[in-house]
Formats: C-alpha cells, sequence, structure tokens
C-alpha cells in the first residue's frame, strides 16, 4: 500500500504529465501558423493571377500588335505562321482534388484541438468544408493549382494540346508542309513551336529554341505582349532564312491569333 501511494504522488507531481507543456504550446499556435501559411499562398497566387490570363490581359491595342507583327514574319516568308495562345492545356481535376485532400489533413492536423471530437456529425461537416475550401481555392487561383501539377503532366498536356490544334489550325495542309505553330499554355508554363514536313526536314528543333524562350521571358517578366511579339519575330527570322518570300506566293492561311481559355 506505501509503494502504491508513493506511485501516485509520483505521477501527481507531474513528472510523467501528458500532455507535455510545449505539445499543449504548439497545440495553441498551430491555428495561426494555418492561417499565416494560407494568407501567403493566397497573397502570391493573386499577385501572380495575371500570368495565367490571356483575354483579359492582352487589350485591343496589344492584340493589333500582335496581328502586325504577324503579317510582318509572313511577308517575309512563303511559310504559314498561326500563334494560339491558351490559358490552359487541361482542366487539371486531379490538381483540385489533391488540393481538398491536403486542405482536410492539414487542417484536421493543424485544428485538432479545436475541433469538436465528441460529436462525429459535426466533424465531418468541418472536414467537409476543409476540403470544399482546398478544392475552391485551387479552382480560382491557377498558381495554386500549379503547384499540385508534376512537370510532367504539364508537358504530356501541352503537347497534346498543340498537336491539336495544329491540325486544327489546318497547318497541315499547306502546299510545301511549312506550317508552324507557335503554342503557348499559360497554366503549364509551356511554350511549343512545332512545324509540319516540309520546314522541319530543314530546320529541325533547336532553331526554336530563342522563339521558346523568347515568349517564356516576356510572361516571367509579366508581359505576355512583349513575349508574343519576340517570339513572332524568331520564328518569322526563322521562316525567312530558309524559306524566304516568292512573288508568285499566295496566303494560304489568313493571318490570325488565336487567344482563349482552354
Amino acid at each position: 500500500m506505501v509503494i502504491h501511494a508513493g506511485t501516485l504522488v509520483l505521477l501527481a507531481g507531474g513528472q510523467g504529465a501528458w500532455p507535455p507543456h510545449w505539445v499543449s504550446t504548439l497545440g495553441a499556435w498551430c491555428p495561426l501558423v494555418l492561417l499565416v501559411l494560407v494568407a501567403l499562398l493566397v497573397i502570391r497566387a493573386l499577385v501572380r493571377h495575371h500570368r495565367y490570363q490571356a483575354r483579359g490581359v492582352l487589350s485591343e491595342a496589344d492584340l493589333e500588335a500582335l496581328r502586325a507583327a504577324l503579317a510582318q514574319a509572313e511577308s517575309r516568308t512563303t511559310g504559314e505562321l498561326v500563334p494560339v495562345i491558351v490559358e490552359r492545356s487541361d482542366s487539371h481535376a486531379e490538381a483540385r482534388w489533391l488540393a481538398a485532400l491536403g486542405a482536410l489533413l492539414l487542417g484536421t492536423a493543424l485544428l485538432a484541438r479545436h475541433l469538436p471530437w465528441e460529436s462525429p456529425a459535426l466533424l465531418l461537416m468541418c472536414q467537409v468544408g476543409l476540403g470544399a475550401a482546398g478544392w475552391f481555392a485551387a479552382f480560382w487561383l491557377p498558381d495554386l493549382q500549379r503547384l499540385l501539377i508534376s512537370e510532367r503532366r504539364a508537358t504530356h498536356v501541352a503537347e497534346e494540346q498543340a498537336a491539336q490544334e495544329f491540325h486544327r489550325q489546318g497547318l497541315h495542309r499547306t502546299r510545301e508542309g511549312t506550317g508552324v505553330l507557335l503554342f503557348v499554355s499559360l497554366l503549364e508554363r509551356r511554350v511549343i513551336v512545332l512545324g509540319d514536313a516540309g520546314i522541319h526536314a530543314r530546320v529541325g528543333d533547336a532553331h526554336w529554341t530563342a522563339a521558346t524562350q523568347a515568349v517564356l521571358d516576356g510572361i516571367h517578366r509579366g508581359s505576355l505582349r512583349d513575349g508574343l511579339l519576340a517570339g513572332l519575330q524568331c520564328c518569322g527570322g526563322v521562316l525567312a532564312e530558309h524559306f524566304p518570300g516568292r512573288p508568285d506566293d499566295r496566303n494560304e492561311l489568313s493571318d490570325h491569333l488565336v487567344v482563349r481559355r482552354q
């Protein structure tokens, strides 16, 4: 009995107390940590939101400047050049669900002390709310969604979309196989130049590196317009070098710029 009483006194003295003080302190600060983390991600996404927009970012004056640059590039060559700018190549539904799952798990872990564990129905509602917040955040904020898209996936969907655009714009039907697509996918951060068989036999892929880098540099500087102008100039220069204009040349495709969401 004495030994048993001594054990109780030892436990009551606090040496075996649970949870330790540092755990309680950490738990108290977790909601604030979550709030700061979410705020930083949202602010970053809002600041960078314009990088993923094409229709609202390119003004009518910008579009006119791009059309003029396109016409000038094509006037020097027998080739056909079509720029296509899309805000995204895929809806990336899996990224939104990953955001929902991440918000549910992270929110549950950081808010564990404040969740209604004694009420399963209310707890489930809270967790569904956390997941929904993550889903809608990824839906409305492309920069947040992009964090959850792998580079391999981004490359795959952009290349697939570029191949579809090449045929959709009729670039495979030019007389001498000199159609060129300048494809820009903003969400995936990919710029792809596709040349038809006739021009690919002479030019290959290496000559388009300057064009892709010029567009990307402009986007990184916050000017899609400047990047596209530089890209059109580079593509026009390559076409003029290998397929210079001729007096009997006719414009097989209209000089048009395609800008859309997807």
